[in-house]
C-alpha cells in the first residue's frame, strides 16, 4: 500500500526544510526498496515526535505566559501597596491590558516599582532622621538626661510613610526645636546670671551649677546642656538665693562701713588707711543691680573690713585707756593737794572695765574727768560723783 501522510503534515513539511528532508528520505527508501508499511510507520513516528515537540513548546510558552502574568500581578500589587504606604495616588496608571502585551506591561511597571522602592527607602531615612531629632530633644527636656547625644531612635512605621504623616512629624519637630531654643536661651541667661552673681560674691561657680546639673558647666560644643523643668527651677532658685545673699552681704558691709567711717573720724585716720576701702565705698553707694565687680562682695572682703574695724576698735580702746589713765593721774594729784579722796567711780579698774565693755559711756567718762579736773583747777565746789547713764 502507498505511504499515507496527512495533508497538513505534508504542507507543513514541504513549506519548510522538513520537506526537503522528506523527499531525501523517500529517495533513500526507493533505492533501498523499503516497504510501504515500514514507510508509513516511520512517517507516523516522525509526525508523533513533531507533535510532542510542538506540545513542549506550547507548554513552555504557556508557562512563560503564566510567569509573566504572575510577575505583572505581583509587581502591580507591590506598586499598589507602596503607593498606599507613601500616600501616592497618581503616580502609576495601569494601561488597558487588552491592547498591551504582558512583556510591555512588565516593562512599564518595573521602573515604576523600582522608583517607588527608592522613594520608600528615602522616606524611611527622612522618618528616621526626624524621629531621631524628636527623641533627642525629648531626652534633653526630660528630668534625667545624662547623655542626650546617645539616644536610640525608634524605627519608622513602614505601613504609613505618607507625606501627611511626615509633615506631622516635621511640625512636631519644629515645635520641639522652638521649645528647646527658648529653654536653651533661658538656661544660658540663668547660667550667665549665676556666673555674674558668683563672681561678685566670690563663690565657686562650677560647684554651684554642678549642684543643679553637671551639664551646665560643660564647655564642649558636643556637650548637651540639660534644659528640663527641674534644671530651670534649680537655676531660678539658685539665682534667688544668690540675690538674697548679695543683699545680706551688702547690708552687712554697709553696717561695717558705717562703723569704719565712725572710727576713721574718731581716730583721725589717714587717707592711706582709708584708700584700701575706697572701691568698696564707691560700690556700696550703688544700687544692688549695679554691683558687678568680681569679688567685691566676697567673704574675704567682708572679713577684711571686719578685721579693720576690730583693729581700729582695739586702737581706740587703747587710746581711751591711755587718756583716762592720764586724766586719773592728774585727778589724783589734784585730790592729794586738796587733801581729799578722788571718786571711786574713776578708779582704773572701773574705767578700764567700762572701756573694755565698749559702752558709749566711756566717751562720757573722758568728758566727766575733763570737767572734774577743770572744776578742781578752778577751786570750784567738789564735783558730783560720777553716775552711769
Amino acid at each position: 500500500a502507498p505511504v499515507v501522510v496527512s495533508s497538513a503534515s505534508m504542507v507543513g513539511m514541504e513549506g519548510t526544510g522538513c520537506g526537503a528532508l522528506l523527499r531525501e528520505l523517500q529517495q533513500i527508501w526507493a533505492e533501498v526498496g523499503e516497504s510501504e508499511g515500514e514507510k508509513s510507520k516511520v512517517l507516523s513516528e516522525i509526525e508523533r515526535e513533531c507533535l510532542e515537540v510542538y506540545r513542549r513548546k506550547v507548554d513552555d510558552a504557556n508557562r512563560t505566559r503564566v510567569q509573566l502574568h504572575q510577575s505583572v500581578a505581583t509587581k502591580e500589587a507591590e506598586v499598589a501597596l507602596l503607593m498606599a504606604t507613601l500616600g501616592e495616588h497618581k503616580l502609576y496608571l495601569k494601561k488597558d491590558k487588552g491592547y498591551v502585551s504582558l512583556k510591555e506591561q512588565l516593562a512599564a511597571v518595573t521602573p515604576v516599582l523600582d522608583d517607588l522602592k527608592c522613594k520608600k527607602e528615602e522616606r524611611i531615612k527622612q522618618y528616621y532622621d526626624i524621629r531621631s531629632q524628636i527623641e533627642k530633644i525629648r531626652s534633653e527636656l526630660s528630668e534625667h538626661n545624662d547623655k542626650g547625644d546617645h539616644v536610640n531612635s525608634p524605627a519608622a512605621d513602614e505601613h504609613d510613610l505618607s507625606t501627611r504623616k511626615l509633615n506631622s512629624y516635621q511640625a512636631q519637630l519644629s515645635t520641639l526645636q522652638k521649645d528647646k531654643s527658648d529653654r536653651l536661651h533661658k538656661v544660658l541667661k540663668y547660667v550667665n546670671e549665676v556666673h555674674s552673681l558668683c563672681g561678685v560674691l566670690g563663690i565657686d561657680f562650677a560647684k554651684t551649677v554642678n549642684g543643679i546639673h553637671p551639664s551646665l558647666h560643660q564647655n564642649g560644643v558636643e556637650q548637651s546642656r540639660n534644659i528640663s523643668n527641674s534644671t530651670l527651677e534649680g537655676l531660678a532658685s539658685t539665682i534667688s538665693n544668690l540675690k538674697a545673699e548679695r543683699k545680706s552681704r551688702i547690708d552687712k558691709m554697709r553696717d561695717t562701713m558705717e562703723s569704719l567711717c565712725h572710727l576713721w573720724k574718731l581716730m583721725d585716720s589717714s587717707e592711706v588707711e582709708k584708700r584700701q576701702f575706697s572701691k568698696v565705698i564707691s560700690i556700696l553707694i550703688s544700687p544692688e543691680e549695679g554691683i558687678t565687680s568680681a569679688g567685691v562682695l566676697s567673704q574675704e572682703t567682708i572679713e577684711k573690713m571686719e578685721a579693720e574695724v576690730e583693729r581700729l576698735t582695739e586702737l581706740k580702746t587703747k587710746r581711751l585707756k591711755e587718756i583716762v589713765t592720764k586724766r586719773r593721774a592728774e585727778l589724783e594729784d589734784i585730790c592729794k593737794n586738796a587733801h581729799i579722796e578722788p571718786d571711786l567711780s574713776t578708779a582704773p579698774e572701773q574705767t578700764n572695765a567700762l572701756i573694755d565693755s565698749g559702752c558709749t559711756l566711756c566717751i562720757l567718762l573722758k568728758y566727766y574727768l575733763d570737767q572734774w579736773l577743770f572744776s578742781y583747777n578752778c577751786d570750784s565746789l567738789a564735783p558730783v560723783p560720777f553716775r552711769y547713764y
